[in-house]
Order: structure tokens, then C-alpha cells, then sequence
């Protein structure tokens, strides 16, 4: 086909933000391209449309607001907060409806779904509780640090159109013998008064293992408190604990929490679509997306942010016509500890052998127009050098 690299260009946009009807125009130029004989370029379309079900799957299918059924008062900007009597820190801020996250971060479809039915269970909380079903108050969201828990927390109250009270764990800690048992029980009295959703991050801090022989006998009382407070408020609200270390949480903590969600570091797909989210209006976004998540194997969502926003800098104060080869390779040395092992030894390779490399891997999607703007390349440049040592076909290759 002519001008097929155009083709395919308008294919990706169009897959971006898909319509059905958009979909069924794609796949009819799929069919075509099938019944022509053109396997190699069907081959292409076919991975645009995979992907765009699999982002399809990530995006949650309702952002509407709904008011959980939780009892109190309302939070307003004039309430006061409750602070430490000693050094009069708040132990606490407020971060209201209109101000929490409209997106939440990209999740797996798993994720998604498990998180999508937790806000459904909040939402009919009275219902269940009508019917003789015990209700799940509480979550403990765990994982690596970057992930996106406590964007995720924060979205999942807006959801519910609940404003979120945030302990302030620089608040709440005291040198003082007591004092830190008694700041959380101010905090959790404090939060049963109002409609919120009570928000406990870095909450290794206040719940550490009572056995650890690190700790003093203070540490014993305060995870004592917590656990006691948490046992009130499973009748007064709804409850969201953040930690980067769980294994530091003391067993009865987790107990406490009725659903454990664990975010996982982001997949190869995922990572495209985070950095395609920070990249903007980029140059070359879409091929420096997938850069990027070849480079960041195993990293988290801020990694990735960071690099993200970091290349769209350098593209923006270097000459237009810098390739994303070279603009990858200025921004490297920013950033070793975020890319990993082997694609940054690739990237002390010759353009020709990393080329090879990005067209042998399957996984990445990138097609021989794609290289030739990876390297600022002409396409025939391309096609030598990648054939030089030839890709193994695919199962759709191999039956065509």
C-alpha cells in the first residue's frame, strides 16, 4: 500500500481514544490488507488494534461521581483540625471533593476490576447493611514506592464525592511517652464527627510488628491504639491505609483491613501508556513512549513519569531535528538508576545493533517506519540494517 507509514500513523491516533465505529473502519483496513496478500502490514494493524483493546481495558468505564452512604458532619475549609497538644503540629489536612485526582492511575484490567467493585460495595453500604451483609470499611493499599497508591486512594474518594482527612505522620509521632497513642485517638475521634474518607499514608510508621527488637515498649502501645481505633471506626467510616512496606505491618493490623490491594509494578503496556500521558504534545511521542518502556522494565509509574518529562524537556531546548536515539542517549546519564540492565548495555551498542535488537523483540510493536524515526533514519537504511540479522516470524507471519 502507499503511503502505508501514514496510514498507520492515523490507524494509532485514531486507536487512542477509540469509537466503535472508529474500531470497525480499522478492521475493515485489517481485512483488506489480509485479502490483498500484504501480511506484513496486516501484521502491523493487527498489533495497533490488540493494543487498543488492551488500553480500553485500562480505562475505567464510568468517572461519575457518587455520594457513599457514610453518616456525619460536613468538612468545611473553616473546620479546625485537631493538633498536638505539645507542639501544636496538626495532625491531619483536609483534601476536599473538588480537589482529589479525576484520573486515577493506569491500572491492569484485574485491578480495575477489583478496585471498581470495592467503590460499588461503598456506595450501597446502607443497602447491604439493610439486607444483613457485613460491609468492608476498610483497605490496605500496599506495594512499591511510585506506584500510584495514594493517587489511587485519593481518586477513589473523589469517586464517592467524600472529602479525604490525611493524617499527617509528622503530626502524629511524639518524642513524648503517650503522646503518640494520643494523637491517633484524637485523629480517629476527630474523623468519626464528619462524612470523609479517613486516609492513613505511610502507615508503617504507626503500625510496625510489636515483636520487633529494634522497637521500645512505646512502639506496643501505639500499634494497640491503632488497632483499637480501627475496630471503632469500622461503624463510624470508611478507612485507607498506604504503606511501602508491608512487611514492617504487625499481622493484627492486617487483619484489620477487610480488602488488601496490592499495586503492582506497571506492565510493558502500561508503561507505553504513562509515558505517552507525561509526554504531551512531544515530538514522536508514540515512539519515544515505547522507548521508554523498554527502558524502565520493572520500574514504577513515577520513574517513568520522571524520564517522560524529562525527555520532553530536552526535545524541547534542542534542535528540531534531534531523532529520540539521540535525545534518549542525552537524557541517559540523568537517569542510570531508573533504566535497566540490559537496555542500558544495549545502549552502549552501535545504532545498527540496537536496532536489530528493538525489531527482534515482538513485545515492542515497532515496525520498520517506527525505527526510522527512532534513528532519524531513511526507511532502506532500516530494512539494511535489520536485515542483516533477520527477526523470527510471528504465528501470524509464519500462517500467512
Amino acid at each position: 500500500m502507499d503511503h502505508f507509514v501514514i496510514v498507520q500513523a492515523l490507524c494509532r491516533a485514531a486507536l487512542a481514544s477509540p469509537t466503535p465505529a472508529v474500531r470497525r473502519q480499522v478492521e475493515r483496513l485489517r481485512e483488506a490488507l489480509e485479502a490483498a496478500g500484504s501480511a506484513e502490514q496486516e501484521a502491523v494493524i493487527a498489533r495497533l488494534l490488540a493494543s487498543g483493546e488492551r488500553t480500553a481495558e485500562m480505562v475505567p468505564s464510568r468517572l461519575v461521581r457518587s455520594s457513599a452512604t457514610v453518616t456525619g458532619e460536613a468538612l468545611t475549609p473553616r473546620t479546625a483540625m485537631p493538633v498536638d497538644k505539645e507542639t501544636a503540629q496538626p495532625l491531619a489536612e483536609v483534601v476536599f471533593a473538588q480537589d482529589l485526582p479525576t484520573e486515577p492511575p493506569l491500572l491492569s484490567p484485574a485491578m480495575l476490576r477489583n478496585v471498581t467493585a470495592l467503590l460499588e460495595e461503598w456506595q450501597q453500604i446502607a443497602r447491604l447493611e439493610a439486607l444483613g451483609i457485613p460491609t468492608a470499611p476498610s483497605c490496605l493499599i500496599f506495594g512499591a514506592p511510585g506506584t500510584g497508591k495514594t493517587q489511587l486512594a485519593l481518586w477513589m474518594a473523589g469517586q464517592l464525592d467524600l472529602p479525604v482527612i490525611l493524617a499527617r505522620v509528622d503530626g502524629l509521632i511524639s518524642s513524648f511517652l503517650g503522646t503518640t497513642a494520643r494523637n491517633i485517638a484524637t485523629l480517629f475521634t476527630f474523623a468519626a464527627r464528619y462524612r470523609c474518607v479517613l486516609l492513613l499514608d505511610e502507615f508503617d510508621a504507626i503500625a510496625k510488628l510489636r515483636d520487633d527488637p529494634q522497637e521500645v515498649g512505646e512502639i506496643k502501645r501505639v500499634v494497640n491504639a491503632v488497632l483499637q481505633n480501627l475496630d471503632a471506626r469500622r461503624a463510624q467510616g470508611l478507612t485507607i491505609g498506604i504503606t511501602n512496606h508491608e512487611t514492617l505491618l504487625d499481622p493484627a493490623i492486617w487483619r484489620r483491613f477487610d480488602v488488601q490491594l496490592e499495586m503492582p509494578r506497571p506492565e510493558p503496556e502500561a508503561r507505553r501508556r504513562i509515558a505517552l500521558r507525561y509526554l504531551a504534545d512531544a515530538p514522536h511521542r508514540e515512539v519515544l513512549a515505547g522507548m521508554i518502556a523498554w527502558l524502565t522494565a520493572g520500574g514504577s509509574g513515577a520513574e517513568i513519569e520522571t524520564m517522560a518529562t524529562s525527555l520532553r524537556k530536552r526535545l524541547a531546548l534542542s534542535d528540531p531535528g534531534l531523532s529520540p536515539y539521540q535525545a534518549v542517549l542525552n537524557v541517559l546519564g540523568l537517569h542510570a538508576g531508573r533504566v535497566a540492565a540490559e537496555p542500558r548495555a544495549q545502549l552502549d551498542h552501535t545504532p545498527e545493533d540496537l536496532a536489530r535488537t528493538l525489531w527482534q523483540d515482538q513485545s515492542l510493536g515497532f515496525d520498520q517506519a517506527d525505527l526510522a524515526t527512532v534513528f532519524g533514519k531513511d526507511p532502506a537504511t532500516i530494512s539494511r540494517w535489520v536485515n542483516a540479522a533477520r527477526r523470527p516470524r510471528s504465528r501470524r507471519e509464519r500462517a500467512t
